[in-house]
Parts: C-alpha cells; sequence; structure tokens
C-alpha cells in the first residue's frame, strides 16, 4: 500500500493527462470503427500504460512491454505481417526482460520505482547501430523469404525497434527517438493495413498514441537526468 501511495504521489499533472488522453483516444477510435476485435484494444490499452511507466522510468513498464510483446505478436500473425511478429516475439519480450533484469539492477538510490539514467559514452551509439543493421539485413531476407507484406517498412521497423531496446536495456534517455522513429513506421503499417480493414484504423491509433508517450518519455528522461545528477552532486557537497 505505501508503494502505490508513494507511486501516485510522484505522477506529475501532465501525466495523467497524456495517460487518459490516450486511454480516450484508444477506446474512442476502437467504437468509432465499430472494431469487434478486443485483442487490438487490450494490446493498446496495455501498450498505453507500458509506456507511461517506463517513460517514469518505472520497471514495472518494462514488464507490461513483454505482456504487451506477446498481445501485439498475435495481432501482428492475423495480418500476416511476419517481421512484427518475429520482432515482438522474438526479440522485442526477450530483450524486454533483460531491460527488466538491467533497471531492477540499477534503481536510483534504492527506489525500484525510478532507474538510475545511465550516461553511454558516445562509442557505443555506433555499435548499437551496427547490430541493429546487421539483425535487420538478416531479418529483410527472411521476411522476404516468408512473402511479408509492406518487406521495407517491416524492415525499417526491425532496425528502429531492435535500436531503441537496446538503448532501453542501456538505460539510455535516447531509447525514445528510436521509439519515435519506429512509431512513425508502424503508423504507415497499419495505415496500408486498414485500406483493406477499416477496424485497423484502431491501430493506427494507437500508434499515434504511442508516438505522443514517448516524445513525452524522452522529456521526462531528460528532466530525470538532470534532476539525479542535482541529487548526487548535492549529496557529494
Amino acid at each position: 500500500m505505501r508503494v502505490l501511495k508513494e507511486f501516485f504521489r510522484n505522477v506529475r499533472p501532465i501525466e495523467y493527462v497524456i495517460f487518459f488522453g490516450s486511454i480516450a483516444a484508444i477506446v474512442l477510435s476502437f467504437v468509432l470503427t465499430k472494431n469487434t476485435d478486443y485483442l487490438q484494444l487490450t494490446a493498446s490499452l496495455i501498450g498505453a500504460l507500458a509506456l507511461i511507466l517506463v517513460a517514469k522510468g518505472n520497471v514495472i513498464g518494462q514488464i507490461l512491454s513483454v505482456i504487451f510483446s506477446v498481445f501485439y505478436g498475435v495481432i501482428s500473425y492475423f495480418c500476416g505481417y511476419y517481421g512484427e511478429i518475429i520482432t515482438y516475439l522474438g526479440m522485442s519480450a526477450p530483450v524486454a526482460v533483460l531491460a527488466v533484469i538491467s533497471w531492477l539492477k540499477n534503481p536510483f538510490r534504492g527506489n525500484r520505482s525510478e532507474v538510475t539514467v545511465n550516461h553511454l559514452r558516445w562509442q557505443e551509439y555506433p555499435v548499437i547501430f551496427a547490430i541493429s543493421l546487421i539483425v535487420s539485413v538478416a531479418f529483410f531476407f527472411i521476411l522476404r523469404a516468408l512473402d511479408t507484406p509492406n518487406l521495407w517498412w517491416s524492415t525499417v521497423s526491425v532496425l528502429t525497434s531492435c535500436m531503441a531496446m537496446l538503448l532501453c536495456v542501456r538505460r539510455s534517455p535516447f531509447y525514445a527517438c528510436a521509439y519515435c522513429v519506429n512509431d512513425l513506421v508502424l503508423i504507415v503499417l497499419w495505415t496500408l493495413m486498414s485500406v483493406r480493414e477499416q477496424t485497423y484504423i484502431a491501430m493506427v491509433v494507437c500508434f499515434v498514441v504511442f508516438f505522443v508517450n514517448d516524445i513525452y518519455g524522452l522529456t521526462n528522461w531528460l528532466r530525470l537526468r538532470k534532476t539525479q545528477q542535482e541529487t548526487l552532486r548535492n549529496e557529494e557537497a
């Protein structure tokens, strides 16, 4: 109970606005498109909650990301988006588990609800990009063999997802930049799908909501980094 009280005491007004606004947009799009796929609705709501918690540096957000990956993988299967299935079930979910471990090992001053924001050396960024590029090239040939729709967009999705997840594990604020690009790619992918089936408009709205959440994630993590630095400086003084 004390943990819950502490959590809600630290929720900023803007976070309530973003979260409940996200929920309203997702539910409204689901109703207006007369969508009956409650798997989509459930996945979208879990994803929205996960993102606002990740934006706060709360490890529970990463745990929910694992659950979202499973739901999203199933949804992608029914659409033939094999890239998304492989990405989220074969890569996102396992890497999110690694992120959970990394975040639990690095709480800020023992506070499990806030991870310590990391400062990556500049040399790490080219390495992360190189790994992501190698993975995406390998996926390209796999996805082509599976006759995946919108092959190039699916490959870019793999690239941006891989970068975002690796940055998440390393606790870098710039994980959100990669996720923002990934959100835009997924908006394109699901828009192409919604041309054939109107109910997939709900997935487009879902990733528009995710885009807004990830922008907030970047700004909040930069704020957290500054606050943590000031706290540590004051303790040393």
